[in-house]
């Protein structure tokens, strides 16, 4: 995890001895090479989930100790560096696992989640523990969109499996179903606020004040102007109520 962005770079593997594959290389990449070599692994693929910096930042790190990596991303999502796609819904091999690449829009628009062996999940930027993704970054859809591919892609799998998300701490499907705030109103299980607020000196509706992976906030708000919600960073919303 890199210590100022929080975001997670992963090596993936079978088993010592083996082929490999990163997920992501937002950095620090360093610990990752020795532990390739100390496993005497053979990476051949970087799969990204998306093309922000902090996902992408040591790209070139990893291309310079195997040149012969192929780098993968979604057509949208190309970077420096990628010399193929991946597409939603496409299956792969790689490294001897199964990876089934997941379109999971809202925070970008060609975000992939990376199913692995069908036990375990990379999901990028679109879902964390206890919170899910914003769609004010560069690239991002709508609200809509990645409401409906945390609820109807990511949680639609099995409740045992494991969630790897882009930033900090892994969790499972059914840790989210349960106790993520977003998803429980979503699911009907809380109600949704109604707390006047104010968000780029626009009026608005704090539906809910959650949690973000930094110990932070994200907030749902629904705008006064047009009835549309949107998910925002909690230092972009001016709350009225004490």
């Amino acid at each position: 995890m890199h210590p100022d962005w929080l975001s997670n770079t992963y090596l993936v593997a079978r088993e010592a001895g083996a082929e490999a594959f990163f997920v992501d290389a937002g950095g620090p990449v360093a610990p990752l090479i020795e532990a390739a070599r100390a496993q005497d692994l053979r990476p051949t693929h970087v799969l990204l989930t998306h093309r922000h910096h902090d996902h992408v930042a040591e790209l070139a790190q990893l291309r310079e100790e195997w040149p012969d990596l192929q780098v993968l991303a979604h057509p949208e999502e190309h970077v420096e560096g990628v010399d193929g796609d991946i597409n939603p819904d496409q299956e792969l091999e790689v490294a001897g696992l199964k990876v089934r690449c997941l379109l999971t829009p809202g925070h970008t628009s060609g975000m992939l989640s990376l199913l692995v062996d069908g036990t375990e999940v990379f999901t990028g930027d679109t879902l964390f523990k206890n919170s899910v993704g914003g769609v004010r970054a560069p690239g991002h859809t709508t609200y809509e969109d990645i409401k409906a591919s945390i609820m109807d892609v990511l949680l639609a799998l099995p409740p045992e499996t494991v969630i790897r998300p882009g930033h900090t701490d892994p969790t499972t499907v059914a840790e989210e179903l349960e106790t993520n705030a977003f998803v429980r109103v979503w699911r009907g299980l809380d109600p949704e606020g109604d707390e006047a607020c104010t968000v780029w000196d626009k009026p608005a509706k704090l539906i809910l004040w959650g949690d973000d992976y930094d110990g932070g906030n994200k907030a749902w708000i629904r705008w006064d102007e047009d009835g549309a919600d949107d998910i925002v960073g909690g230092s972009q919303v001016e709350r009225t109520a004490s």
